[in-house]
C-alpha cells in the first residue's frame, strides 16, 4: 500500500484497534517478560485490558468521528480502564499523545514527533520515582528518535536527579543519550541526516520517516533495558512494558504503510535454568536500588479530587511505597502504588477527595491465582433456583468449583470470581449485584482485601446492599447458617456477621520467600499455618503444619473440625490429618470437603 501522508481521525482509531488486537495476540509473550517491579506475569494482560477500554470508548464515538472526538475517547478510555502499573503508565502515554493531536484534523511527520514527545514527558511526569530500563526509557528513546528529525530536543525527565542529567535510554555512550554529541543521537544514528536537513531548512520529514525513526529508536532502547535494570539481565529478558510500547509503534506503522505487527524478537526468548526458578518464586527480584522488593500489595483506585489537593496526596504516598503512578486531571485521577500499608494508602484518598473502584492485589500470589480466576469466570453467575426470588439474595466472592458447590448448598447462587491476589473491582461486583432479581442483597467478600471494594457497591447499587465482613471462605460458610432468604438485608447482615465471628478459621499456605516466623526464621518452601492473628505454626511438610495448626486452634469446647481441600493437597495428606485428629481428639467430629481453591491446600473451620 502507499504510505499515508497524514493521520486522520479514522486512522488514529485504526491504530488503537490494531494495537488492542496485537496485545491480545502477544499478551502471553509480554507476560512472560514481566519480572519488574514484581514477577506477577500480568503486564501484557494489563496493557491489553487498558487497550480494550480505549477501543470501547472509540467505538462509542461513532463511525465518522472528528479527531477531537477520537482523542477524547482515547484519553477517557485509557484513564478509566487502566489496569496495573503498566496499564496506568500506558494510559498516561496515550493521554499525552492525544493531548497534542486533539486540536488537529490531520497529523503529518512533525505532528507525530511532537505528540510522541508530549507522551514521553507526560509519562515521566506521572511516575514519582522513574526507573531507567523500563517503558519510560523506551518511550523517551522513541520520542528522541522522532523529534531529532524535526530538529528539536526532548527535555530531561523530572525527578530528584534531573539537575545532574538523568541518564536517558542507554546512558552517556548510547544513541539517544543526554550526553551524545548534540543531545539527540550519536553520529551514526539513522536520524542524523534528516535532522541535518531539517536544521538546514529542507522539507519536513514525512509521517513514515518519523514513525520508522521512533520505532527503530524504541527497539534499540528495549534491547538496552537489561543493561540498565539488573533484574532484567538476571532473568535474560527485556522490559515487558517497553515491549508493549514497541507493539504500539508497530501498530502506527501498520496503519501508515501496512507493515506487520509483532513482538520484538528478544521478547520471545525463553527464560531457562535458575532464572526460571527466580521468576516462578519471586526470589531475587530486585527493586530500583538493587535490593529485594518486599512490597506486597498493589493498590489502585480512581480518585475524584480537586487538582490542587494532588501534590499533598502524592507527598503522602511517597512515604508509603514505590511504583507510584498518578495520572489524570480535571478532577479525576487514576492512582497506583505498591505498598505494605493498604489502609493508609486508601485513607490518603479520603483526605484528598472520593476514591472509587478500589482494587487491592497481593503481588506475591498473583501468578498462581490468575489461572484460577479465569477458570472461575465461567461460574460467576449460577443458574437461578426455581420459584420466585428471595427477598434477600447473597453474592459471594470465591474461586474453585468445589467452593462454589458448598456455597450453593448453603443457599448462594451468585458468585464473583476472585480471591486473595486477584481482587475483583467494584464494577465487577456491582454488575453481579445489579443482575439479581431480589430487591435486597448481602455480599460476602470472604477476604479482607476485598472488603473495601465490596463496601463501595452499597453506595452505587440501585437496591439495599449490605456487606458481611467475612475475611475467609470458612467464615463465609459459617455465616450462611444464619441466612434467612425472606429476612431483610439488614437483619441478615447482623445475624450472619455474628455467626462468622463464632467460627475459628485457619489456612495453610506455602512460604514463597525467607521471612521471620513466630518462633524464628522460616524459609521459602516451608508450610505456614495461619489464623486471624497471623502465622501460628511452621512445618516442613503440609501434613505437619496442618496438624500443628489444628492443635493450636482447637479448644476443649470445640466439637467439629472441617477440612476443605484445595490445590496442592493429596489424599495421603488428608488421611494423616484425620488420623492424627482421631488419635488426639476422638471426641471431635471431622468433615472433609473438596473445595479446589488456589494457593491454600487446606482451609480449616473449627466450631
Amino acid at each position: 500500500m502507499e504510505a499515508l501522508a497524514a493521520l486522520r481521525a479514522t486512522h488514529l482509531a485504526d491504530v488503537v484497534r490494531v494495537f488492542r488486537s496485537a496485545l491480545r495476540e502477544h499478551q502471553g509473550a509480554i507476560n512472560s517478560l514481566n519480572v519488574y517491579p514484581v514477577p506477577d506475569g500480568d503486564t501484557g494482560t494489563n496493557m491489553a485490558l487498558t487497550a480494550e477500554s480505549v477501543v470501547a470508548e472509540v467505538e462509542a464515538a461513532g463511525s465518522a468521528p472528528a479527531m477531537a472526538d477520537v482523542c477524547r475517547a482515547v484519553a477517557h478510555g485509557s484513564l478509566m480502564g487502566a489496569r496495573g502499573n503498566s496499564g496506568v503508565i500506558l494510559s498516561q502515554l496515550l493521554r499525552g499523545l492525544v493531548g497534542e493531536l486533539s486540536g488537529l484534523e490531520e497529523v503529518g511527520g512533525p505532528g507525530l514527533a511532537r505528540a510522541l514527545r508530549a507522551a514521553s514527558v507526560a509519562a515521566d511526569g506521572a511516575v514519582l520515582r522513574p526507573v531507567e530500563g523500563t517503558i519510560l526509557s523506551v518511550a523517551r528513546a522513541a520520542a528522541r528518535g522522532a523529534v531529532a528529525l524535526i530538529g528539536q530536543t526532548l527535555p530531561d525527565p523530572p525527578g530528584p536527579d534531573s539537575s545532574d542529567g538523568v541518564r536517558a535510554a542507554g546512558g552517556p555512550d548510547s544513541p539517544g543519550g543526554l550526553h551524545s554529541p548534540d543531545g539527540l543521537h550519536s553520529p551514526d544514528s539513522p536520524g542524523r541526516p534528516a535532522a541535518a536537513r531539517a536544521a538546514a531548512g529542507g522539507p519536513p520529514p514525512s509521517l513514515l520517516d518519523v514513525a520508522v525513526a521512533a520505532r527503530s529508536a524504541a527497539a534499540e532502547a528495549l534491547e538496552r533495558t537489561p543493561r540498565q535494570l539488573p533484574v532484567l539481565a538476571r532473568a535474560g529478558v527485556v522490559d515487558a512494558g517497553g515491549a508493549g510500547l514497541v507493539v504500539l509503534l508497530d501498530a502506527v506503522l501498520h496503519v501508515v504503510d501496512g507493515r506487520p505487527v509483532g513482538v520484538p524478537p528478544r521478547a520471545l526468548h525463553a527464560v531457562v535454568g535458575e532464572d526460571a526458578v527466580a521468576l516462578a518464586t519471586g526470589e531475587g527480584v530486585a527493586g530500583p536500588d538493587g535490593g529485594i522488593d518486599e512490597l506486597r500489595y498493589e493498590v489502585m483506585y480512581l480518585l475524584e479530587a480537586d487538582d490542587a489537593t494532588m501534590p499533598a496526596f502524592k507527598e503522602v504516598w511517597a512515604g508509603l511505597g514505590d511504583s507510584i503512578v498518578v495520572v489524570g486531571g480535571d478532577g479525576l485521577w487514576n492512582c497506583h502504588i505498591h505498598t505494605d500499608d493498604v489502609g493508609p494508602a486508601i485513607e490518603a484518598a479520603l483526605d484528598a477527595g472520593r476514591p472509587r473502584d478500589i482494587r487491592v492485589t497481593d503481588l506475591r500470589e498473583q501468578v498462581e491465582e490468575v489461572r484460577w480466576v479465569r477458570e472461575g469466570a465461567a461460574h460467576a453467575v449460577a443458574e437461578e433456583p426455581p420459584g420466585p426470588p428471595p427477598r434477600t439474595a447473597v453474592v459471594a466472592v470465591a474461586n474453585g468449583e468445589g467452593i462454589a458447590r458448598i456455597f450453593r448448598s448453603l443457599g448462594v447462587h451468585h458468585f464473583v470470581p476472585g480471591g486473595q491476589s486477584m481482587n475483583p473491582s467494584t464494577a465487577q461486583i456491582l454488575k453481579v449485584v445489579e443482575a439479581q432479581p431480589s430487591p435486597e442483597v448481602v455480599i460476602l467478600p470472604n477476604n479482607d482485601n476485598i472488603r473495601p471494594v465490596a463496601l463501595q457497591v452499597g453506595e452505587l447499587a440501585s437496591r439495599p446492599v449490605r456487606v458481611v465482613p467475612t475475611g475467609s471462605i470458612v467464615e463465609g460458610f459459617a455465616c450462611l447458617l444464619e441466612y434467612d432468604p425472606e429476612a431483610s438485608a439488614d437483619d441478615n447482615a447482623a445475624m450472619m456477621a455474628e455467626s462468622a465471628r463464632r467460627v475459628v478459621a485457619g489456612e495453610v499456605v506455602r512460604a514463597v520467600r525467607d521471612a521471620e516466623g513466630p518462633d524464628g526464621p522460616l524459609r521459602a518452601g516451608d508450610w505456614m499455618g495461619l489464623s486471624r492473628q497471623g502465622i501460628e505454626v511452621v512445618g516442613t511438610t503440609l501434613a505437619e503444619a496442618t496438624c500443628a495448626l489444628v492443635a493450636k486452634l482447637l479448644q476443649s469446647g470445640h466439637e467439629l473440625v472441617t477440612l476443605i481441600e484445595g490445590d496442592g493437597s493429596t489424599a495421603a495428606d488428608t488421611r494423616r490429618v484425620t488420623e492424627w485428629l482421631s488419635e488426639q481428639r476422638p471426641d471431635v467430629t471431622v468433615e472433609v470437603h473438596h473445595g479446589g481453591q488456589p494457593l491454600y491446600p487446606y482451609l480449616i473451620s473449627i466450631e
